[in-house]
């Protein structure tokens, strides 16, 4: 018996063994993707506490549901561009750290706001505005670092193995945060989140990249803009990527907004409730994270991104024709589910293939493009859900988004640009982008 638990053990123990090559296994991208759980668990707390402080404490209608999505999506619209080439000039790593601190000091406003009787929607929007400027410089540099710590030969796994420590933290967390909202209410578990990123935050500061910064030249800012935005114009791959998860954005915004109050309100959920379903969430992420890759590889980026389309396109279309009771409580727990499957299977490869084909120096400016061109339609979208569900209903909204996602994911497998990608293509040389920079501000690329 002793002997068979011993054999038992050592298989368990080898099964679980990272393989040699195994990018767990790089000190300083371990750092990394630790600091991205640690932060992921702090964020499901404020994933439900925030539009649950919104719905149930300050009794948001659709359209206000709407308008704070829209307020944390402006940031993007209106800072992107500008922001990429200023992170061209500077360091990313710091920005970064900087970003996760003073996060957590807008996120611990909440419950300090609610304490002193201040609490607002207007104050929950000026909150979503800032928590969206921050995202907009310091998650662009997130993404930078990511490149700086990683072969770009491997992004596609690293983005994997990044998606399976939100993923871990999605099957944790919200159980975790509905206990907490029950318990100490939405706005106070905020401060779970402060924490964690704050701790985040300790993390990456001991992080170790190397990066070369060419000097900037005085009076280039706005060609150095226009260079971003010609380089992913004249690169058909950014088009079409940008284009299909700009739409792919805009139906998951019309979503957002509306499923935390079909939650509460049609189908009669408790906060608890919601949190132990958003677990749902958890499980579909960590299954496409686990097999992103595999399937990637198997059947090509692009497909694989088409695919995501139409999995998370379901899950919104089949909770709009959820029936009240236990069904439609399992039909909002399902939705979750796809729709982590598919976003998983969209993005792991959306970020790998911009940053493959991008020189290293215009990385920031790439993405940061990337960032405003997907983001643009988000805003719209968020106010169409928020539109649809307070005059036709809170159905119409989530049919919506699920038929739109529908037919992208059917429209995009026509592209062939993006269709026909399937693997990771090679970028330009890192010397070649300075005059590459010229000949695009001069419109002759």
């Amino acid at each position: 018996m002793g002997m068979t638990l011993t054999t038992l053990l050592s298989r368990a123990r080898a099964r679980v063994r990272l393989a040699p090559d195994d990018l767990l296994r790089d000190r300083v991208y371990r750092r990394l993707w630790t600091s991205i759980l640690i932060s992921s668990l702090g964020g499901q707390v404020t994933m439900l506490a925030l539009p649950l402080t919104a719905a149930v404490l300050l009794h948001a209608s659709p359209t206000q549901m709407g308008w704070l999505t829209a307020m944390e999506i402006a940031p993007f619209v209106l800072f992107s561009l500008p922001g990429g080439v200023w992170l061209d000039r500077v360091r990313k790593l710091p920005v970064y750290i900087g970003g996760e601190t003073v996060l957590a000091f807008a996120v611990a406003s909440v419950p300090l706001a609610w304490w002193a009787g201040w609490l607002t929607m207007g104050w929950l929007y000026a909150v979503g505005f800032f928590i969206g400027t921050v995202y907009t410089v310091a998650g662009s540099a997130a993404q930078v670092v990511l490149t700086q710590v990683v072969p770009r030969t491997r992004l596609v796994e690293a983005h994997a193995k990044n998606s399976l420590a939100s993923s871990g933290a999605e099957v944790a967390g919200p159980g975790v945060a509905g206990a907490l909202i029950r318990l100490l209410g939405a706005p106070v578990a905020l401060l779970v989140d402060a924490c964690a990123l704050l701790g985040s935050a300790l993390i990456l500061r001991g992080v170790r990249v190397n990066e070369t910064l060419a000097p900037p030249v005085a009076g280039r800012f706005w060609t150095d803009l226009k260079v971003g935005l010609r380089f992913v114009v004249h690169q058909r791959l950014l088009v079409a990527l940008a284009v299909c998860v700009g739409a792919l954005q805009l139906c998951h915004h019309a979503a957002l907004v509306v499923q935390i109050l079909f939650a509460t309100r049609v189908l009669g959920m408790s906060e608890q409730a919601v949190g132990l379903s958003y677990v749902g969430l958890g499980i579909g992420t960590v299954g496409a994270s686990l097999l992103g890759d595999r399937i990637s590889r198997r059947i090509g980026p692009g497909p694989c991104m088409v695919a995501g389309f139409a999995v998370a396109g379901s899950g919104w279309a089949i909770l709009s024709l959820a029936p009240v009771g236990p069904w439609g409580v399992a039909a909002f727990a399902l939705m979750l589910g796809l729709f982590g499957m598919g976003a998983v299977m969209v993005f792991i490869n959306f970020l790998a293939l911009r940053q493959a084909v991008t020189p290293e120096p215009l990385l920031g400016r790439m993405t940061s493009t990337m960032r405003w061109l997907t983001l643009l339609p988000a805003g719209p979208g968020a106010l169409i859900g928020g539109w649809l569900g307070e005059h036709v209903g809170l159905r119409a909204a989530l049919g919506f988004a699920g038929g739109g996602a529908l037919l992208l994911g059917a429209l995009a497998w026509q592209w062939r640009t993006l269709r026909d990608v399937r693997s990771l293509p090679s970028t330009a040389p890192a010397a070649a982008p300075g005059r590459a920079a010229e000949a695009l501000a001069e419109g002759t690329v």
